[in-house]
């Protein structure tokens, strides 16, 4: 399963799709939801956010176990450096390797101080290249301390994150070039609204590989838009992203909410099919509003 993962990440056509589990004891309503939407056969990969916002949800390792198990699909189990030191990081990865869990997006995570757990705190011992230098110590056969396990774990395949927009892209290169540099096999950006955006990504990309003689890949991060004010938002609150003002101005002439979804999704859907032609790497960042998922890939 993760060998196919790697493979099309590297040399062929690559989708996936980002579900975030819910406030909830069961993370079977999101299969089922998927199940019935017919998205498993449409994607190649799925993923499992953690705790995003630091709000509390269900646990992203055992939702992606849940997944695998349903669809035979892989899943990106993300792990967020905002809850556990590198014990229990190490730990967790053990545990989620014998369940079949060998994909893992390494975040450092949203600050504690926007949680819904009044008085939680952040861990944060370190930032998500930690989190790298882990997985790379596990797919060498020990742990981080360089000991070696009775059982060595099964390769685990890292992933990490970058923002998609800066006024000085130097600052993206950077980030991209230190999250290589420790070993993340895939990049995923943050959402992109603009081609021209997606092209500067792939030099910096290309770059980064370049000065450490890596082939790390870049996941384009696509989120549909059918509201104003979902634009307005990331555009205004969420760093790292930029929403180009033709989005925001077409979004604004709109009728009604049915005329509004209407033109986000024809530009969300010709940014998808114009990325897809430039480079078919992409992950969808739906909110888990799925059901736009299955119209924009049908």
């Amino acid at each position: 399963m993760f060998d196919a993962l790697e493979a099309k990440l590297k040399n062929g056509r690559y989708v996936s799709l980002e579900t975030t589990p819910s406030h909830s004891a069961s993370f079977a309503p999101v299969i089922d939801t998927l199940e019935a939407l017919g998205l498993p056969e449409r994607v190649d990969a799925f993923s499992t956010t953690d705790n995003p916002l630091a709000k509390l949800k269900y646990n992203a390792l055992f939702a992606a176990a849940l997944m695998q198990q349903r669809f035979g699909k892989p899943v990106l189990a993300t792990m967020s450096m905002r809850d556990r030191n590198r014990i229990a990081l190490q730990s967790d990865l053990l545990g989620a390797n014998e369940a079949g869990v060998r994909a893992i997006l390494a975040l450092t995570g949203d600050p504690a101080k926007n949680s819904d757990q009044r008085e939680a705190k952040g861990v944060f011992e370190s930032d998500s290249t930690l989190l790298l230098d882990i997985i790379a110590a596990f797919n060498a056969g020990t742990d981080l301390e360089g000991k070696a396990f009775t059982v060595a774990p099964q390769p685990i395949l890292p992933f990490a994150v970058v923002n998609s927009f800066a006024r000085n892209p130097k600052s993206l290169y950077k980030k991209m070039a230190k999250k290589v540099e420790h070993g993340a096999q895939g990049i995923i950006t943050q959402p992109v609204f603009d081609l021209d955006n997606a092209k500067v990504l792939l030099e910096l990309m290309e770059d980064a590989n370049r000065r450490h003689g890596t082939s790390a890949q870049l996941v384009l991060g696509l989120f549909p838009i059918t509201k104003l004010r979902t634009a307005q938002f990331l555009d205004a609150h969420v760093p790292g992203i930029h929403v180009p003002p033709s989005w925001l101005e077409a979004l604004g002439g709109a009728k009604d909410a049915d005329d509004a979804y209407k033109i986000g999704f024809d530009l969300s859907k010709q940014l998808f099919d114009d990325i897809m032609a430039l480079h078919p790497k992409v992950h969808l960042m739906m909110a888990n509003q799925f059901e736009v998922a299955a119209e924009l890939l049908a």
